[in-house]
């Protein structure tokens, strides 16, 4: 019965993004909440499921990314990555706990870092690797599943390190901006971490291109009043420009 009631749920997660635990429980009346729960952790070990709150979602869903490959964006845009990420450099100080999200303004900023002591948490392996030419750095690289489109570390076991990391700075690169659906992203599990580090860190500044003003990834990670500075390359729509100065959000166009 065990085997049998397992090949359903697996089913399922080939079939659905998402299964409530209430579903389970109306499917297999019989069987208690506890053992559904436990269903739902061995399909979490075996790497089909995420668990969260209420449920489970599938992975053949939320490791396919909606957006360009790392290696395509990498060669777009590239002066307006260079004059954000040397604005951002500004607001780094000596001895600050900084994280750095994944992505191509993230690893020019990550060469253009001065070396000095700082402790420098990252998502992106290059990132990492970018870093450790410095001589002075702490460098910490989360452990956990890699996306190959954006060479980037999330899921569970991501999540779970970043917990017990104070971050003073967090640079983070959304892949979309619009006033409806805020700072976007086109895979769940780096949606899930990058809303972590919004609320973690002490403070939060976006660093876009104009790229990515009103498009819009299936995940929202956070809304404009929740960050505390804009760095792009161009202005800014006039409604999400209101609302950011309405919220107090600093916008800093590069020249």
């Amino acid at each position: 019965m065990n085997s049998s009631r397992r090949a359903i749920i697996k089913e399922l997660l080939t079939e659905k993004p998402f299964i409530s635990l209430r579903e389970l429980e109306s499917r297999f009346p019989d069987v208690s909440s506890m053992t559904l729960r436990r269903d739902i952790e061995y399909f979490e070990k075996q790497g089909d499921a995420i668990k969260v709150r209420g449920g489970a979602r599938s992975m053949k869903f939320i490791t396919t990314s909606m957006e360009d490959s790392f290696h395509q964006r990498l060669g777009e845009n590239i002066g307006a990555k260079e004059r954000i990420a040397r604005r951002a450099v500004d607001f780094i100080g000596t001895g600050h706990s900084l994280f750095l999200d994944s992505g191509t303004t993230i690893l020019k900023l990550a060469s253009l870092l001065p070396d000095e002591r700082h402790n420098i948490t990252t998502t992106g392996p290059n990132i990492a690797l970018e870093l450790i030419k410095k001589t002075q750095p702490i460098v910490n690289l989360v452990g956990g599943m890699i996306n190959r489109d954006n060479i980037s570390i999330s899921g569970n076991q991501a999540l779970k390190f970043l917990d017990d990391i104070n971050i003073d700075v967090a640079f983070i690169c959304p892949s979309g901006l619009s006033m409806k659906d805020g700072f976007t992203s086109g895979n769940y599990p780096e949606c899930e971490l990058k809303r972590l580090i919004v609320e973690k860190a002490r403070r939060v500044i976006v660093l876009m291109d104009k790229s990515k003003l009103d498009r819009c990834l299936p995940y929202t990670f956070c809304q404009i009043d929740r960050v505390h500075t804009i760095i792009t390359d161009d202005h800014l729509p006039d409604d999400i420009t209101k609302a950011a100065e309405a919220a107090g959000v600093e916008i800093i166009v590069t020249k």
